[in-house]
């Protein structure tokens, strides 16, 4: 390869190496000429440069690939950028003549297609410069289109791109004949062309006026038409086509207007258009658009899909402020989308309808806004629901008129309902406690209009409005409480409305739910409190007929939703629920035979969603409160169990008797049952696997089903590597949650609320942001699939054989579209069992149950549904694992062997292929190395089959696993392996995207078999490296952002085996430019390999970042985005027409990543930015600290705004405090105000929490690096020495801000870090001395700023966790001997004394919005830190009493004043304690026999306080046990300083202690003084008081193993 690397080809070494290998050499020589043409020398290539042309001209037509035509043209046009132009015309001349060759064969092909691209090439780089030659080259480009094949095309069409970009409005006079040609072929039949086509056009909308004016509407039908039967790749180009050329055509581009007099279209026009293909779908529809609406027909879903794109690429197109202006048009209109009779045909489609419109609004308003837009939109939203409510309610009380059109009204308000709600409650939930203005303005009404909807006659309605409150109550903890005391008075007062029942148990059951997301919880009698109107329910649901049914379902739902509260709540309701469990289902089999007899319809339906319900809550149950499942108690749950598994088989006759209607109550029931089944463990219910495996067995190969239901669990069951051949990739885009909706099993993507209203309480999945069950049919299927993969191992082999030939049976009975729904359960199933059993590491059984298992699974493998060969191949390799033996797994891979060699069709040769792949990869390495030669050799040669790119992809994909699971195994077979990969890397088109994908999977398990020999220098392992080099510049240079994702991830392990050899100066610029890209899966592998780059080479990754910036050059800077946090908006648009590197500015690429944070919602994704922005600052902080701080600054910045609003608490103080206090804030608020670039999004509060906490770790990285940054002299000096010495100390006033600005927020969580960086400021500068004035700290400057940012903490509506972090922060403050102005030190105390009258108001005593171990956290921290500020004070007075007594001498006034202010006396901090010891002694005593006794072991439990301590209560004893062991130790200090201080003489008499202080302390006095509360008092003498005292303190040192000596 190093023969390749020169300017001129080395002709001679090409001639002795052989045919195979000299694409490649050309291959690597033009790769080396595209990086030295540029920094070459301008005379050198002067010199060379005609027989350079001869060599780059005369490879044109000797059949170059794709890769290598691209290279080609682009170093050619670069060659004549650079050097002399004298004979451009005459190549362009030669590439002409070569594409008007009238020759079509295959083999002239490649030289045509190479002609093509050094055209597109010339144009693109000199445009302008080729003068009039153009209309020709256009032409004649446009002629071979005609008659070109579809590779052909879809490369003309890409040149065509690049002409007209070079040469913009010059090229007018062509413009009309490239569009008249293009757009016939935007509904080609082949997908890459379409794409092509979109691209090409939207080049050319750039300058061609007329597309979006008088074209318009033509351009709209042709997109409609594109996007029908269309794939993922064309709906992302058509939809970017069409949603800039409708954004265009609103608002054009200035320069255009200016030459030609444009009407422009109105924002009504624009919507109208794009409403036509969400709403009717594909085909002529645009000629008479009244006449369509009439007509019926379904509205095809990939343009509904399409347009939903399209929607987002318009609004982000015209950006954040345009969207900021017109919303409520823009609201209005998406809303109407979906109350369109045409968009809700049936329920499905309404569901998917209801996807696609919070979709378009979740990725405008979620991303372009920012947090104060964000509360304007959400006040917009609140309208839109509230003018829709008062539209229903006056349908609804409208009673005289039949108007049916009004009660259509209200069956298509149901879904604007949902959408709205979402969106506000996702709108809420992301903006946090920022968000709490919406509840405390009156104005906005936004818990009326949403509990108003809680009333709607529609389940989905009400549904999404008690998701919304949830979101609302997670976002601010504090109203969780208030809202469920709310919906219980609610319901109490309207028990009589059957809506009532149904919305405010909805609420209160998503509240429920929510508290877990809430640290603080809510107080333990709102427990009992939801058991008590459950039970009410459930006990008068049978006197009133009209709400039995709602009644029995709210009961039983509050009751599921208290289980999530866990076993702490649920403990004390066990017994009941038990009971009423038990009472639900009847007692006996007699009862059970006798109530078949009894009842209607309605009874029945009412009886079926009861167990239904009581079964749900079970299952909530044991899911939850694990802890709690004893013997005894899972024994008495099986009882009720049972019964319904036995009433599973009366079911059918009552349905029979009683009507079909039945059927949905029915499944439900089933559904519950399998799924708290499939929850305990298989032994408890193995008497009844009999009768349960016949009902799953029936249920998913849908013997009572008429519908050809299928399970939507096959692709998860499936492996995830195998995404490339199932199309499951999809789940990884932006994308997922409309492109869900085309996939092909039943009803996916199709997952809604009202589908099963339980999982309003649950846990939402992962990566879900609204919880979506699927439709009942589906989810009892899945159910089933789900149990028969848990009981299939604890089956006896005479049952499996038995199912096993029954599904063989099942399979061969059903015909046509039902045998593929039936075959996909089985096959689901099965999957499901034989990984079951490899869990449960069991086997399979004797011979005949694997032979009649491999039966089955072999004939799947020739199935002509992909789905199904995948999930055949799946099942083959977990066979093969539990069976485990050789000779099983030699005769069947002997069996795809034989196959293989036979076969011919591509159905065959894919599935066997896989089923090699499979085979190797669950039996791996040793177990299948016999095979290992013949299964490559046969792979190798099928993955050259170029006749079909359906069995390439296969063969490859296999061949990867194979590469895989064999390891060093594997090291014999690298390099034929590594030249097949990169041959067909050469030549494969590059439309055949899956191929490339697998060349990219093999590429990687390649490098990853070689591993670290990569680095080594021998001859065989140097041309493997440069082979992989060669293999990943291919795949980087692809246009599909899956194969550029595989590209990366095959560098990052390149780069992990040998670093040396990874090119990181390119390598950093083309992952940054991918920071950017509108494809997930290609910012996840940027950021992932970003990361690993940054553990080992920070400085080198942020270096080459901002080589792009200075690259890009200051005219591209001078754009939309000169700004650090807002790639966003402008970025991703233009990303074709802009220097790609454009998104890199001073504040280099951690500016970009923070900006990300702001913008992603992919956890994955933030956690690897959260990660490479770790080890960024931990490598670079120390020596770029002014720059890292001002990274934070700006970020925290994004908080100043609103910290004037932050609540201030205080104002007990003399006028100085407000002078301070005003200074402060004006100090703070004007922060940031001089840098101009504001972003256009606003830094969002998780990010400015993760700048909190950059800011705590950049200071512990000083404090591990250098003295200096803690001393002020000496950071000085180092300062004069050397002017770029940078040291944290010089920076102090620039912390305190950010510390301030971060404690004073609105974001709880943004306050807790700002408290926390305040505490890690104080204890690192305390000491540090002020040069100027020797005597003092210098932190004693900011003693106004550090309590103005503590004052907020201590109001009366802080969280209790941000109190008890506050009294942390007070105390050190006090403790850190900074303060010395008495006035200073008495604001925190006086915070602190405040905070000690909370404690003293004794358990219960207030309406507390949280759970009582908050109150035991805050209470305990209080007393913690007067305890630490005690022991202080006692340290400081004992060091003055040992001093000898200092006199100070003042020479002038000024010094005369320093002394008396600044100087405290030695008593002052003992002094201001000294007043609050009588109570402090006693509460301080009271806790430490507290945490004594909950130190006890647990056979001790029954003699604990019946009613709890003085500070914690018997129901939150578990998580109080954590704060008193946080706060013990200070305060058995200070009590032991106490009692030694006052000589044991402390005591008073009963009858003084009981007057100097409030009631509802006396008992926490009695039980310190060991008295049971009630008694009268017992006068025990001082020494025994004392021997009481010293015993506690003892005895709690001793338990807790404190050092006593």
């Amino acid at each position: 390869m190093e023969l390749a690397h020169s300017l001129l080809l080395n002709e001679e070494a090409l001639a002795q190496i052989t045919e195979a290998k000299r694409p490649v050499f050309i291959f690597e020589w033009l790769r080396f000429l595209d990086k030295v043409l540029v920094a070459a020398n301008k005379t050198d290539v002067k010199e060379k440069q005609k027989k350079l042309v001869e060599q780059l001209t005369g490879l044109i037509s000797s059949s170059p690939g794709p890769p290598t035509r691209k290279l080609l043209a682009k170093n050619l046009a670069a060659l004549y950028s650079i050097g002399d132009t004298f004979t451009v015309f005459q190549t362009l001349d030669k590439c002409n003549d070569i594409i008007k060759n009238k020759d079509d064969t295959a083999a002239y092909l490649p030289t045509k297609l190479a002609a093509v691209a050094c055209v597109g090439a010339f144009y693109e780089k000199m445009g302008r410069m080729l003068g009039s030659s153009f209309p020709e080259t256009v032409n004649n480009l446009l002629k071979s289109l005609k008659s070109a094949e579809s590779q052909g095309r879809s490369e003309i069409l890409m040149s065509l791109q690049k002409v007209l970009n070079g040469l913009g409005g010059a090229a007018a006079s062509c413009h009309r004949d490239i569009y008249k040609n293009a757009r016939s072929l935007l509904t080609d039949r082949s997908m890459a062309v379409r794409c092509a086509v979109a691209k090409c056009l939207l080049e050319l909308q750039n300058e061609a006026v007329f597309m979006w004016t008088a074209e318009l509407e033509n351009v709209a039908t042709l997109c409609f038409k594109a996007l029908e039967n269309s794939n993922y790749g064309v709906r992302v180009a058509v939809s970017k086509l069409l949603g800039t050329v409708m954004a265009t055509a609103l608002i054009p581009k200035q320069a255009t207007v200016m030459r030609q007099n444009v009407k422009r279209a109105t924002l009504e026009e624009v919507l109208e258009l794009m409403a036509t293909g969400f709403l009717r779908g594909g085909s002529g529809f645009l000629k008479s658009g009244g006449e369509m609406l009439k007509v019926g027909g379904s509205v095809n879903r990939e343009v509904r899909v399409g347009v939903t794109q399209a929607y987002v690429v318009f609004v982000t197109t015209l950006g954040g402020q345009w969207l900021e202006r017109n919303f409520a048009t823009f609201l209005s209109h998406v809303l109407d989308l979906v109350s369109h009779p045409r968009a809700t045909q049936t329920h499905v489609e309404a569901v998917y309808s209801r996807r696609c419109v919070s979709f378009i609004l979740r990725a405008t308003v979620g991303s372009l806004l920012g947090e104060k837009a964000q509360i304007a939109a959400a006040k917009d939203i609140c309208q839109a629901i509230d003018k829709q409510m008062k539209a229903v309610e006056a349908v609804v009380n409208d009673t005289n008129s039949e108007n049916k059109s009004g009660a259509a009204d209200v069956a298509a308000s149901q879904h604007v309902m949902v959408c709205a709600l979402q969106e506000l409650g996702s709108l809420v939930q992301s903006l946090n406690a920022t968000a709490s203005p919406l509840i405390q303005e009156p104005s906005v009404g936004l818990l009326e209009t949403v509990t108003s909807v809680l009333l709607h006659p529609s389940m989905a309605a009400r549904l999404a409005a008690a998701w919304c409150l949830r979101c609302v109550a997670v976002a601010l903890p504090y109203q969780l409480t208030p809202f469920l005391d709310r919906c219980a008075e609610r319901l109490n007062n309207l028990k009589t409305s059957p809506e009532a029942v149904s919305g405010y148990s909805f609420a209160m059951a998503a509240l429920l739910g929510g508290v877990h997301q809430c640290p603080l919880g809510i107080p333990h009698a709102k427990g009992k409190m939801v058991v008590s109107i459950a039970e009410d329910l459930l006990r008068t649901a049978a006197q009133n007929s009209r709400l039995s049914l709602q009644r029995t379902q709210a009961g039983w739902l509050l009751l599921g939703a208290l289980m999530t509260l866990g076993p702490s709540v649920v403990r004390y309701h066990l017994p009941k629920m038990l009971l009423l469990w038990r009472n639900v289902f009847p007692r006996s089999l007699k009862e059970l035979e006798a109530e078949k007899a009894r009842g209607d319809s309605f009874t029945w339906q009412v009886t079926l969603e009861g167990r239904a319900g009581a079964l749900c809550a079970m299952r909530s149950f044991v899911a939850h409160c694990p802890e709690l499942l004893t013997e005894d108690v899972i024994r008495k749950l099986m009882t009720p169990i049972e019964c319904a598994m036995t009433m599973m088989s009366h079911i059918p006759s009552v349905i029979k008797a009683h009507g079909a209607h039945l059927k949905a109550s029915a499944a439900m029931v089933r559904l519950r049952l399998y799924d708290i089944l499939a929850l305990l463990p298989p032994k408890t219910y193995e008497g009844s696997f009999n009768a349960l495996l016949r009902e799953l067995v029936a249920e998913f190969t849908l013997t009572d089903n008429s519908a050809n239901t299928t399970t939507s669990l096959l692709r998860s069951l499936c492996h995830y590597d195998d995404s490339v051949l199932l199309g499951s990739w999809l789940q990884e885009t932006d994308h997922k949650s409309i492109e869900d909706q085309l996939q092909p099993n039943s009803a996916s993507g199709s997952g809604a609320l009202e589908h099963d209203p339980s999982s309003i309480y649950l846990r939402i999945p992962a990566g879900e942001a609204v919880p979506g069950p699927l439709p009942l049919g589906v989810s009892v299927i899945d159910a089933s699939v789900a149990l028969f993969g848990v009981v299939f191992p604890h089956v006896s082999y005479k049952h499996r054989l038995q199912m096993l030939d029954h599904f063989a049976e099942c399979v061969k009975q059903a015909k046509g579209v039902r045998q593929q729904a039936v075959q996909l359960n089985i096959f689901t199933a099965v999957l499901s069992a034989l990984k079951g059993l490899a869990e449960n590491k069991s086997t399979l059984g004797p011979e005949e149950v694997r032979k009649s298992a491999l039966t089955l699974v072999m004939s799947a493998l020739d199935n002509p549904n992909p789905i199904l060969r995948c999930a055949a191949g799946e099942a083959l390799g977990r066979m093969a694992q539990v069976v485990g033996e050789a000779t099983f797994i030699a005769r069947m891979a002997q069996y795809s062997f034989d196959k293989l060699k036979s076969a011919r069709d591509v159905v065959s040769r894919t599935g066997h292929s896989l089923a090699l792949g499979c085979l190797h990869r669950y039996v791996g390495g040793i177990g299948s190395g016999q095979h290992l030669k013949t299964s490559v050799s046969i792979l190798l040669a099928l993955a050259q089959d170029g006749t079909s790119p359906e069995v390439q992809t296969w063969s490859l994909h296999s061949l990867a696993l194979i590469v895989d699971s064999s390891g060093p195994m594997y090291r014999g077979y690298v390099e034929p392996t590594l030249s097949l990969v990169l041959t067909l890397l050469l030549t494969v088109p590059p439309s055949h995207t899956e191929v490339h994908q697998c060349l990219g999977r093999c590429l990687g398990a390649i490098i990853t078999t070689v591993g670290p020999e990569l680095q080594g220098n021998g001859a065989t392992i140097s041309t493997i490296r440069s082979s992989c080099l060669v293999g990943c510049a291919i795949t980087q240079d692809h246009s599909d952002s899956l194969v550029q994702a595989a590209a990366i991830s095959c560098l990052q392990q390149l780069h992990m085996f040998a670093p040396r050899h990874v090119n990181l100066s390119s390598l950093v610029p083309s992952l940054c430019v991918h920071l950017c890209s509108s494809h997930l899966l290609l910012r996840r592998a940027a950021v992932a390999c970003l990361r690993q780059l940054a553990q080992r080479e920070a400085a080198e990754v942020c270096e080459y970042a901002m080589s792009l910036a200075k690259n890009a050059g200051d005219k591209e800077n001078s754009g939309i985005n000169n700004n650090p946090f807002a790639p966003g908006v402008g970025s991703r648009r233009d990303i074709h027409c802009r220097h790609q590197g454009v998104n890199i500015t001073e504040t280099g690429l951690e500016g970009v990543l923070f900006g990300m944070l702001d913008r992603e919602t992919d956890r994955k994704l933030c956690s690897d930015i959260h990660d490479t922005l770790g080890h960024m600052l931990s490598s670079l902080a120390v020596e770029k600290l002014s720059h890292w701080l001002m990274l934070c600054k700006d970020v925290l910045a994004a908080s100043s705004d609103m910290s004037t609003a932050a609540p201030l608490g205080g104002g007990k103080d003399e006028e100085l405090e407000k002078k301070d206090e005003m200074d402060d804030d004006t100090m703070f608020t004007t922060l940031g105000e001089e840098d101009k670039s504001k972003p256009s999004v606003a830094p969002r509060w998780a990010t400015r929490v993760f700048a909190a906490d950059c800011l705590c770790r950049i200071i512990m990285l000083c404090e591990n690096a250098n003295k200096a940054h803690f001393d002020l002299a000496m950071a000085r000096s180092a300062k004069l020495r050397n002017p770029k010495n940078d040291l944290l100390v010089l920076h102090l006033s620039d912390l305190i801000r950010m510390a301030f600005m971060a404690a004073t927020d609105h974001s709880n969580q943004l306050r807790m870090a700002g408290l926390q960086a305040l505490e890690d400021i104080i204890k690192k500068f305390a000491v540090v001395p002020e040069p100027e004035f020797p005597g003092h700290v210098i932190l004693e400057q900011y003693q106004a700023n550090v309590g103005a940012a503590l004052r907020p903490a201590f109001s009366q509506d802080t969280p209790s966790d941000i109190t008890a972090k506050a009294c942390q922060v007070c105390s050190t403050w006090i403790g850190s001997g900074v303060v010395s102005d008495l006035n200073d030190l008495r604001r925190v105390h006086n915070l602190l004394v405040s905070s000690l009258d909370k404690v003293q108001a004794g358990k219960g005593s207030s309406s507390q919005p949280y759970r009582e171990s908050a109150t035991t956290m805050e209470k305990l921290a209080v007393l913690k830190a007067w305890a630490e500020v005690y022991v202080v004070a006692m340290k400081i007075k004992k060091e003055a009493e040992t001093k000898p007594k200092r006199v100070i001498k003042n020479t002038d006034d000024d010094d005369e004043d320093f002394g008396t202010v600044d100087e405290l006396p030695p008593d002052s901090l003992i002094t201001l304690v000294q007043p609050e010891l009588p109570i402090l002694s006693r509460l301080w005593l009271a806790a430490l026999k507290d945490y004594a006794l909950l130190t006890l072991p647990a056979e001790f439990a029954s003699q604990l306080p019946p009613d709890g301590g003085a500070f914690y209560t018997p129901e939150t004893i578990d998580t109080a046990r954590l704060h008193y062991r946080n706060s013990w130790a200070p305060i058995l200090h200070a009590v032991a300083l106490w009692l030694n201080s006052a000589g044991f003489n402390a005591s008073e008499s009963p009858e003084e202690a009981a007057a100097a202080m409030p009631n509802s302390q006396k008992r926490v006095s009695s039980s310190v003084l060991n008295q049971a509360p009630g008694t009268p008092p017992t006068t025990k003498s001082l020494p025994e008081i004392n021997k009481d005292r010293m015993h506690l303190i003892l005895g709690t040192a001793y338990i807790t193993g404190f050092p006593l000596c």
